[in-house]
């Protein structure tokens, strides 16, 4: 039995790395730039705050304060059930359209007819389904009714 001889050369594992390494790096260069400026920007700023700024601390200061007005009862109230459901209301809208947007872009480019572009209208028209669905829910929940 013959054991076949290893390959000496190794010429066509390098070849990529020439490639990659032909590479212009010089347009990297205005990106490179303008990270080191934030970064700079941000740690200068920073720095500058601890240095230069005042360190006045009292009961007045770390008072809890809501948008310049002293709070009001306490943080550990309920909440009325309708602030969550406009809120899962407006995730399912905001994944809609997210999702939406890479369909309508490539649904046009698939042939007409074929089980493909059927396959992908159904996948829509069901997902679009559950948006209405999830729509007509909050409806009726009375969501979208602002006493």
């Amino acid at each position: 039995m013959m054991v076949p001889a290893l390959p000496t050369s190794i010429a066509p594992i390098d070849a990529p790395l020439v490639v990659l390494a032909s590479t212009d790096i010089s347009a990297y260069i205005p990106v490179m730039i303008l990270i080191t400026m934030a970064v700079t920007f941000g740690i200068i700023n920073v720095g500058a705050s601890l240095v230069i700024g005042p360190r006045r601390d009292g009961a007045t200061k770390s008072a809890a304060y809501e948008s310049g007005m002293n709070a009001v009862g306490t943080a550990r109230k309920r909440f009325n059930v309708r602030f969550y459901l406009i809120a899962m209301v407006f995730l399912v809208f905001d994944i809609e359209i997210i999702f939406l947007y890479p369909w309508a872009v490539t649904f046009p480019n698939l042939a007409q007819g074929t089980s493909e572009s059927l396959l992908w209208l159904g996948r829509i028209l069901f997902f679009v389904f559950t948006t209405i669905v999830a729509y007509v829910y909050g409806v009726r929940k009375g969501v979208f009714k602002f006493d």
